[in-house]
């Protein structure tokens, strides 16, 4: 066996791979988890590179890295790691993690619903898991306060003019475009398109809007663009778009968070409304508004996102010295043109 290994659980959630580091991390320093994610972004980012760079890795993944919680009130606690950086909160992720706790044991599954509460560096989530035979048959998240930041930015352009964009909390900050106003569908072939478009637009979106979440320091640039399409049955068709250049397999349950957010400031939903979204692959989520609260003079909604992933495999990852990468490293020819930015 060896001495220095890193435990990894394979699971996806509607195609998305949000696998989970369970075992063989080292601390990480900070009191709360939100310190803990800015360290590995500000001090240390040797383990984020490690489990989501090639060779160990591939563009399309995140590793989740589980850490005991920090809020006495948690079951466990965890950061997403991704290619660009630590992330506060993900649904998919989210909805990852819970399944990998329930049906690894680390929680115990009590049928038909279990409760999991997570810690994560966005606050406290709250899951409701459907058990049977010792299986996670899908996942609910009480998301943490949601709200639209301002809506109908217009962002200047050099490709499409003037772009119409929501800017929106949903466990990170979002802008969401309609797609229409880039001349894409959402779909599989474009996906490519997308995920470059979007991209290009967020750093054009972080050069003229300023965001900075009231309670949380850190949390202070739109982390992801995510186009918006509906679809004949009223489903909202999603993409979001991920650094260094690909499109989010799943439907998004921070983004769709964000985009009920929106919907909500609009009066388009009010508490007890649901709507469906649908991912550029045709996975689903269901997100409803539960609540209202204010976050700092902001009218804000209550998510709850329900969805499923799958345990497909395990592994381990062996950490030795004569590695020529342990940084990992990352090539445009599937990574994309983005790829310089990753450092």
């Amino acid at each position: 066996m060896w001495k220095n290994k890193l435990d990894i659980l394979k699971v996806h959630c509607q195609g998305e791979i949000g696998n989970v580091l369970v075992a063989g991390a080292p601390d990480v320093p900070g009191a709360t988890l939100l310190e803990q994610m800015n360290h590995i972004n500000t001090v240390d980012d040797s383990l984020r590179r490690f489990v989501t760079f090639e060779p160990r890795a591939n563009v399309a993944m995140s590793v989740n890295l589980l850490v005991p919680p920090k809020n006495p009130a948690a079951d466990a606690g965890f950061i997403v790691l991704q290619a660009d950086r630590a992330h506060p909160m993900s649904g998919s992720n989210c909805i990852c993690v819970v399944t990998a706790l329930l049906e690894t044991g680390r929680v115990k599954i009590v049928e038909p619903e279990t409760i999991v509460k997570v810690d994560t560096p966005a606050g406290l989530i709250i899951a409701r898991a459907t058990c049977k035979n010792g299986r996670c048959l899908s996942v609910s998240l009480d998301n943490v306060p949601c709200f639209a930041e301002v809506l109908d930015q217009k962002i200047e352009t050099p490709d499409w003019g003037i772009i119409n964009t929501d800017i929106a909390f949903g466990g990170v900050y979002y802008a969401l475009v309609d797609a229409v106003q880039i001349g894409l569908a959402i779909e599989p072939a474009n996906a490519r398109a997308l995920a470059e478009a979007g991209i290009a637009l967020k750093s054009m979106v972080n050069a003229q809007v300023n965001v900075q979440h009231p309670e949380m320091p850190g949390l202070n640039d739109v982390a992801y663009v995510m186009f918006r399409g509906r679809d004949a049955d009223g489903a909202v068709r999603t993409c979001t778009t991920l650094k260094p250049g690909r499109v989010d397999r799943s439907p998004c349950g921070t983004g769709s968070s964000a985009n009920l957010a929106c919907l909500f400031a609009r009066g388009e939903v009010k508490v007890g409304d649901s709507r469906r979204s649908r991912s550029i692959i045709g996975g689903e989520f269901l997100a409803e508004a539960i609540g209202e609260t204010i976050v700092d003079n902001r009218r804000a909604v209550l998510p709850r996102i329900t969805g499923q992933a799958w345990i497909t495999g395990r592994e381990e990852l062996r950490i030795d010295p004569d590695d020529p990468f342990p940084k990992g490293f990352a090539l445009s020819d599937s990574w994309g043109s983005q790829v310089g930015e990753l450092g």
